[in-house]
C-alpha cells in the first residue's frame, strides 16, 4: 500500500511539473539573461473580476467563499450570501452618486468589509483607490487629491478624523461612511434600497478586461506615492495564473481542502489579489486585521488555515517567539541545536526531494525527529497545526530560516513583485523548491537582466501607466517592459536571485560596491535586532545602524532578572546586549566577502516606525530618514 501511494505521488509530481516550461535566453557568454513562463491561464476577452462573486452564486450557490468571525466564531459565508450583500453595497454606492468610472477610497485594516467594499465598487462601475489604515493625513490628502475620489469609507473615528482634516481645503470634499459605530455597509444598504438590482448588472457587464479596476499608491520611499494603474485585465493575469500553478498542490497532494487567513494589508496589493484568487478558486478566506504575532496566533489557532501568505517579518517572528520560549524554561541551547539541525536536515531533505542528493543519514533523521517532538511541532501548532505550505514575499527571507521552517514541516515558497506588477512577477514554482531564490517567472511573464543588472518585467500582469503621471511612466516603462529598479540575476533554470536596489548600492571610499539588502535581511532575521540601516556610502567600510525588537529586549530583561522598566539608554549599553548583537552581525556577515561586512554599528535607542516617518506601511525602511534622525550616531562610526 505505501509502495502504492509513493508512486501515485511520484505520478502527480510529474505531471504537475509537467504542467509550466520555463525558457531561458542566454547571451553570448552563456549567462541567462532572460526567463519567460507560457501563461496556464489565456488573457480574458470578456467579463471582468467584478463578475466573480456572480459566477461562484451561479455555479456553486451554497460552497463556502469566506468565513466571517461573528460572536466569536467562524461563521460561513456562501457564495449567494456575498454576492447578495455585493449587489446591496453596490447599490447604495449608486445611490450616492458614483457615476461609473468614479473612484472610492476604501481606508481599513483587513477585514470582511472590505471584501464586501471592492467587489461592490466594481459591481457599481467604479474603481477602488485602497489606503492604508496608518496613512497620515498628509499622505491621504494627496492620494484623495491625486486620484479625485469623490466617496470615502473609512473603518474608525480616527480614520474619519484623518479624512475629514486631510480634505477640509479640498474643493468638493469626500462623502465618507464609517465602519465602525456607524456600520458603513448597512448604511449603503439602506441608501441603495430603491435602486433596481438590473443597473447593478447593466454597470457590471459594461466593464471590459481593459477597464480600470483599481489605482494603487506605492509606498512613496523617494517621494510621493504614485498611482498605480492597474486594469482588470491585470488582476485576472495575476490572479488566474497563481490559482492554475499553486491551486493544484494545495489540493492533490497534500488531500486537503484549501482555506487562508488573510492578514495582510488589502491596501497592498498583494492581499488584494491573493483574496481574488482564493475567490477564483473557492478557497475559503478568513480576515484578520494585525499582523502583530500577540494578536495574529489566537487567530491562527482558532481559523486553522492549510496555507498562509505573509511577509519575512511574520516567520521571523515566529521563530524568534518559539527561541523566547525556550530561554524561559531554561532550554535556549536546546532550541539553537535545534535551529541548527533542522538548517542541515532542511538542506539534505531538499536534496532527496528534488532528486540531487541521498537525503539526512540515519543520525541526522535520529536528531530531527527528536527535535520534531520537543520544537518543530510546536512551530506547527503556533500556526494552527492543518499548514504544510507558506508563500512569502515583500522581502528576501533568510535561506537558512526558510530551512528551519521545511524541516518543521512548512515550505515556503518565496514571492517577487511590485505594485506594478499586480503583486507577485515571479514565485518558487511548487514541487521544485530552491530557498534563496525568489523563484521563476509567474505563468504568462517574462523577466530580463539588464546590462547594468536591472530586474525587467514584461507580461500580463504589468500595470499600463501612473495616474496623472506620464513622465514617472515613461521612465519605468520601455516597450512593454518595466523597469524595477531591483538588481538581480537569473540562474540557469530560470530563477531570479535579488541582490539589492539599485539606488540603495553604496560605493565605500575604497570603491568597493556593497548591496545593503543582503545583510539587512540576515540581520533582521537574528533576535534581538529590530530594524536596521547599512551605511558607508563614500565611507571606508560598511557600518549599521541597529534598533532592538521591544519584545526580545522585555524577554532579556525577564530572563536575566533586570528590572522591567530598565531604561533603553541603559540597556543598549549593556557589554551582554552588544555581545547578543554582534552574534547578529557576525551571521549577516558570513553572506558577504570581508570588504562588505560590517565592521562597526551603533545601537541606538527608538524604532523605525511608520509614526515616526521611518518605514512605510508595508514595512519597507525610508533610508533618507533613518539617516537623517541618526545622522550624528553615523558619524560617530566614522570617527566624527
Amino acid at each position: 500500500m505505501g509502495v502504492r501511494k509513493d508512486l501515485k505521488r511520484a505520478k502527480q509530481r510529474t505531471d504537475l511539473l509537467a504542467r509550466t516550461r520555463v525558457e531561458v535566453v542566454k547571451d553570448s557568454d552563456g549567462v541567462v539573461r532572460e526567463a519567460r513562463t507560457p501563461p496556464l491561464a489565456p488573457p480574458p476577452t470578456t467579463g471582468t473580476t467584478a463578475d466573480l462573486p456572480y459566477v461562484n452564486a451561479a455555479e456553486d450557490p451554497d460552497a463556502v467563499v469566506l468565513r466571517r468571525r461573528r460572536d466569536g466564531t467562524w461563521q460561513p459565508v456562501t457564495a449567494t450570501a456575498f454576492a447578495h450583500e455585493v449587489t446591496a453595497v453596490a447599490k447604495g454606492l449608486i445611490a450616492a452618486g458614483l457615476e461609473p468610472g468614479g473612484r472610492v477610497a476604501v481606508m481599513s485594516r483587513t477585514r470582511y468589509e472590505w471584501t464586501v467594499l471592492d467587489f461592490a465598487i466594481w459591481a457599481a462601475g467604479g474603481q477602488t483607490v485602497p489606503v492604508y489604515a496608518t496613512s497620515s493625513a498628509d499622505q491621504v490628502e494627496w492620494i484623495i487629491r491625486d486620484s479625485g475620489a469623490h466617496h470615502v469609507v473609512t473603518e474608525t473615528g480616527e480614520n474619519t478624523e484623518t479624512v475629514t482634516t486631510a480634505t477640509a481645503d479640498h474643493h468638493q470634499p469626500p462623502r465618507i461612511w464609517q465602519l465602525e459605530n456607524e456600520d458603513a455597509v448597512g448604511a449603503l444598504t439602506t441608501l441603495g434600497r430603491d435602486v433596481a438590482d438590473d443597473e447593478v448588472t447593466k454597470r457590471r457587464t459594461a466593464l471590459t478586461p481593459d477597464t480600470i479596476a483599481t489605482v494603487c499608491y506605492t509606498s512613496g520611499t523617494t517621494g510621493k506615492p504614485k498611482g498605480c494603474v492597474l486594469t482588470h485585465a491585470n488582476l485576472h493575469a495575476e490572479a488566474a495564473n497563481t490559482v492554475e500553478l499553486l491551486h493544484p498542490i494545495f489540493k492533490e497532494v497534500t488531500g486537503q481542502t484549501a482555506s487562508t487567513l488573510l492578514f495582510l494589508p488589502l491596501a497592498h496589493i498583494l492581499g488584494r489579489t491573493l483574496q481574488i484568487a482564493c475567490l477564483m478558486a473557492r478557497i475559503e478566506i478568513g480576515h484578520c486585521p494585525s499582523i502583530k504575532p500577540d494578536e495574529l496566533r489566537p487567530a491562527l489557532k482558532e481559523f486553522r488555515p492549510t496555507f498562509l501568505v505573509g511577509v519575512p517579518y511574520l516567520f521571523e517572528k515566529i521563530h524568534d517567539t518559539g527561541r523566547a520560549t525556550a530561554e524561559k524554561m531554561g532550554r535556549a541551547a536546546s532550541f539553537d541545536r535545534a535551529d541548527r539541525v533542522a538548517v542541515r536536515f532542511g538542506e539534505a531533505y531538499l536534496h532527496k526531494f528534488l532528486g540531487t542528493g541521498k537525503g539526512p543519514g540515519p543520525a541526522l533523521y535520529a536528531a530531527w525527529a527528536l527535535y520534531d517532538l520537543l520544537v518543530y511541532r510546536r512551530v506547527r501548532k503556533e500556526l494552527g497545526g492543518r499548514m504544510s505550505y507558506a508563500i512569502s514575499g515583500g522581502s528576501p527571507l533568510d535561506r537558512n530560516l526558510n530551512l528551519f521552517f521545511y524541516a518543521a514541516g512548512i515550505i515556503v515558497y518565496e514571492g517577487y513583485g511590485l505594485t506594478e506588477t499586480t503583486a507577485a512577477a515571479t514565485i518558487v514554482p511548487p514541487l521544485k523548491p530552491r530557498p534563496g531564490t525568489v523563484g521563476q517567472p509567474v505563468p504568462g511573464t517574462a523577466v530580463r537582466i539588464a546590462e547594468d543588472g536591472e530586474v525587467l518585467i514584461k507580461g500580463g500582469i504589468v500595470f499600463g501607466s501612473y495616474w496623472n503621471n506620464p513622465a514617472a511612466t515613461d521612465a519605468v516603462l520601455t516597450d512593454d517592459w518595466f523597469a524595477t529598479g531591483d538588481l538581480g540575476s537569473l540562474d540557469e533554470d530560470g530563477y531570479l536571485t535579488i541582490t539589492g536596489r539599485k539606488k540603495d548600492i553604496l560605493v565605500t571610499s575604497g570603491g568597493k560596491n556593497v548591496s545593503p539588502a543582503v545583510l539587512e535581511d540576515r540581520l533582521r532575521s537574528r533576535s534581538p535586532i529590530g530594524q536596521c540601516l547599512v551605511v558607508g556610502d563614500n565611507r571606508p567600510f560598511i557600518g549599521a545602524v541597529i534598533t532592538l525588537d521591544p519584545d526580545a529586549v522585555t524577554h532579556w530583561l525577564s530572563v536575566r532578572k533586570l528590572p522591567p522598566d530598565t531604561p533603553m539608554s541603559e540597556v543598549i549599553k549593556d557589554p551582554r546586549i552588544r555581545a547578543d548583537v554582534q552574534k547578529a552581525v557576525d551571521y549577516a556577515n558570513e553572506a558577504v566577502s570581508r570588504a562588505e561586512s560590517i565592521r562597526a554599528f551603533a545601537l541606538v535607542e527608538g524604532e523605525f516606525n511608520e509614526d515616526n516617518g521611518m518605514l512605510t506601511p508595508s514595512l519597507k525602511v525610508k533610508r533618507h530618514a533613518v539617516t537623517t534622525v541618526y545622522a550624528d550616531e553615523i558619524e560617530a562610526l566614522y570617527g566624527g
